[in-house]
């Protein structure tokens, strides 16, 4: 019998049923038992909790304590802010405004409630949500912004006081700019306005802006765009351009870009993932030429397509140009047309072109790693990772870790509210943390290395990716 086994390394195992039984067999000399002893003691470790473990709590000191770079944003201005909770059908931007703001809004319906009604009827609408990462997320929000512990439930009167608090915060702008920059520790955040996407000016002191991109893919006619503020004919008109061809349309897309990083816009971003998913033909210009300047209904289904996968490309090919890196959607659009390798034969075509895969791909997570591993061009944002699905975050985290450098990971918050944002922070905080803690205490990774990377991926690979952020951060 090996040594080990004869100094009883499980000795202290009397709370264990299932190791003392393990460790029994152990001791009939059985030697196929020393591979299950050693997967038992493995599994034994794993099944505690490793945010109990030092070295997680000294990672999360170290990951809390990095004045962040939140990468993926939607925070309007402040009337904004309340406008838009408006329009989702609140009276007012209180208890319910955030949870259908939340997350949770995209598997459970969240119904009206006010103070005169009954909150314990509202309060059991979340019984079948209670283990999912969207509702979990949003609790370190009421525990640690209000002292109040939603998911363990509130008396009514509990519930019209945290509401009546809620709304109190956003009689002003105070309550968002302490929570983001004090609270969540967040020192830049880019904002994508797509509801604004040519609306270059920027709302918040910690706000860097990116540019979304989505209607000069759309554009073959100016009777396509909608608003003033996504028209890129009422841009030309402002910019004394005159748009008759599709070599004119390409040179107001030129024009765009360059007064947008004039402007101090840092990157753009596609959402394209919502509508016809992430496969781009490299189209021949005459094939997009067919299409331009007609309305849409004298065009057919695939003339438009055409004339929207040929401004991708060139999109990419005016990134480029202008040094901004290239945001785009992935994953958890339209499933079936979202997965990020749909987008390896731009990408490969494309190599001086700096793209971020948002989202990470999820849940094509593994997918997203090996686009990395092979293309160096390539970076990955994890926002929405631990909040849409927590386990997939911290497997994500320790997967790219693997099989990528560590700065070429960066996260983001993606919420439109204060408390989003910082519920977003905290729960990406945390399972950064735990992932790293994981992989030093399984001896994969020294614990000095992991509080660098942990940086890294909340701050310094954002400031090294996007360089004109540097003068923003001289005093931090």
């Amino acid at each position: 019998m090996p040594e080990t086994l004869k100094k009883d390394p499980m000795e202290k195992t009397s709370e264990n049923p299932g190791a003392r039984f393990i460790l029994f067999l152990a001791k009939r000399d059985l030697p196929q038992f020393g591979f299950v002893l050693a997967l038992c003691m493995a599994s034994t470790a794993l099944a505690q909790d490793v945010k109990k473990s030092e070295v997680y709590i000294r990672l999360r000191a170290t990951i809390d304590a990095v004045p962040a770079v939140d990468i993926h944003s939607h925070l309007q201005s402040f009337d904004g802010v309340l406008q838009r909770h408006l329009e989702m059908g609140n009276p007012t931007m209180g208890l319910r405004a955030l949870w259908t703001a939340s997350y949770l809004s995209r598997i459970h319906q969240t119904p009206s409630w006010s103070s005169n009604e009954s909150f314990d009827d509202w309060y059991r609408n979340f019984d079948d949500v209670r283990a999912t990462s969207v509702y979990r997320y949003l609790l370190p929000a009421f525990t640690d912004l209000y002292e109040v512990d939603f998911d363990s439930g509130l008396t009514s009167a509990q519930a019209c006081e945290l509401d009546r608090r809620i709304v109190a915060n956003y009689r002003s702008d105070a309550w968002i700019r302490d929570v983001v920059t004090k609270r969540a520790n967040i020192h830049i955040m880019f904002v994508d306005p797509n509801w604004a996407p040519f609306l270059f000016a920027t709302n918040w002191d910690f706000e860097a802006r990116v540019m979304r991109i989505d209607p000069l893919m759309d554009a073959h006619h100016p009777s396509v765009p909608k608003g003033p503020f996504d028209d890129p004919y009422a841009f030309a008109v402002k910019a004394g351009m005159k748009i008759q061809s599709l070599d004119e349309y390409l040179s107001l897309a030129d024009r765009i870009f360059a007064d947008a990083k004039a402007a101090g816009v840092i990157g753009i971003k596609s959402g394209a993932a919502y509508r016809g998913g992430l496969h781009f033909r490299n189209v021949p210009k005459e094939n997009a030429e067919a299409a331009f300047g007609k309305p849409r209904d004298q065009i057919s289904s695939t003339q438009y397509q055409d004339f929207y996968d040929f401004m991708m490309w060139r999109l990419c090919e005016l990134s480029t140009k202008h040094d901004l890196p290239f945001q785009i959607h992935t994953g958890d659009a339209r499933l079936q047309q979202s997965n990020p390798t749909l987008l390896l034969d731009m990408i490969e075509a494309n190599p001086r072109t700096k793209f971020i895969l948002m989202h990470g791909g999820h849940p094509w997570i593994g997918e997203t790693g090996a686009i990395a591993f092979k293309h160096r061009n390539v970076w990955v944002d994890s926002c929405w990772l631990p909040t849409l699905n927590y386990s997939a975050g911290k497997r994500a985290y320790q997967e790219w870790l693997e099989c990528m450098p560590s700065d070429r990971i960066m996260w983001g918050s993606d919420s439109i509210n204060a408390e989003g944002t910082y519920a977003a922070t905290v729960t990406t905080r945390q399972c950064l943390a735990e992932a790293l803690a994981e992989k030093v205490l399984r001896g994969e990774l020294r614990e000095e290395h992991a509080h660098r990377i942990g940086r890294q991926i909340m701050r310094d690979n954002a400031l090294k990716l996007f360089p004109s952020l540097q003068r923003r951060v001289t005093n931090r």
